[in-house]
C-alpha cells in the first residue's frame, strides 16, 4: 500500500475515534481534542491527493476510497452535532442538513456506479459546486468545533456562544444548499445514464 492510500486509511480509522472524543463530554477539553483531530484528518485529505498526483501514485483503490473517507469524516461530525447541540431547534436543523447531505451523496454515488458499469465506463468528474460544498462542510464543522473548544477553555458567555453557533449553522445551511445544487448539476450531466428502460 502506497503512502497516499495509507493516509486515506488513517483518515478512516481516525473517524470513529474523532466521533467518540467529540461525544465524550466527561473527558476534559474533549471538544478541543476533537477539533485538532478533525483538522489533522482533513489535512490528510489534502496531502494524499497531492502526493498521489505529484509522485504518480494514483490507484483505483485510492480513487474509490478517498471520497468515501471524506464522507465518513464529515458525516460523523454532523451526527455528533445532532447529539451535542444545546437546543432542540438546532438539533432538528442539523438533522435536516445531515439528511440533505446523505441523500445527495447516496444519489450521486448510485449514478457514478451506473456510469462506470455502463458500456462507456464513463467516470463523471466532480463539478466546482461539489468542491465548494466540501469546503463549506469542512469550514462549518471547524467553526462548530472551535465554538465548543473556545467555550470549554474560556467559558464564553451564553450570548457569545450563541453567536458562534449561529455562524456555524449559517455555514452549515450554505453547505446544504451547495449539496443540493451540486447534486442537481451532477444529475443533469449524468442524464444519459438515468434511463429506467436500460
Amino acid at each position: 500500500m502506497n503512502l497516499p492510500n495509507k493516509l486515506t486509511v488513517a483518515r478512516i480509522i481516525a473517524t470513529p475515534v474523532f466521533l467518540a472524543i467529540m461525544l465524550a463530554d466527561r473527558i476534559m477539553f474533549n471538544s478541543t481534542v476533537a477539533l485538532f483531530l478533525f483538522i489533522a484528518a482533513s489535512l490528510t485529505d489534502l496531502l494524499d491527493g497531492k502526493i498521489a498526483r505529484s509522485r504518480g501514485m494514483i490507484t483505483n483503490f485510492g480513487k474509490f476510497l478517498d471520497p468515501i473517507a471524506d464522507k465518513m469524516l464529515t458525516t460523523a461530525a454532523m451526527l455528533g452535532f445532532i447529539v451535542i447541540l444545546p437546543s432542540e431547534n438546532l438539533k432538528i436543523q442539523m438533522a435536516i442538513i445531515t439528511f440533505i447531505t446523505l441523500f445527495r451523496e447516496f444519489t450521486v454515488a448510485s449514478v457514478r456506479l451506473i456510469a462506470v458499469s455502463s458500456a462507456s465506463q464513463k467516470v463523471i468528474p466532480a463539478n466546482i459546486w461539489g468542491k465548494l460544498k466540501t469546503v463549506a462542510q469542512m469550514t462549518s464543522i471547524i467553526i462548530g468545533l472551535a465554538a465548543y473548544s473556545v467555550n470549554e477553555i474560556f467559558c464564553l458567555s451564553a450570548a457569545f456562544f450563541g453567536v458562534t453557533l449561529a455562524a456555524f449553522m449559517a455555514v452549515s445551511w450554505v453547505s446544504a444548499v451547495l449539496c443540493t445544487v451540486s447534486g442537481l448539476i451532477y444529475l443533469k450531466d449524468s442524464k444519459e445514464f438515468i434511463d429506467s428502460r436500460k
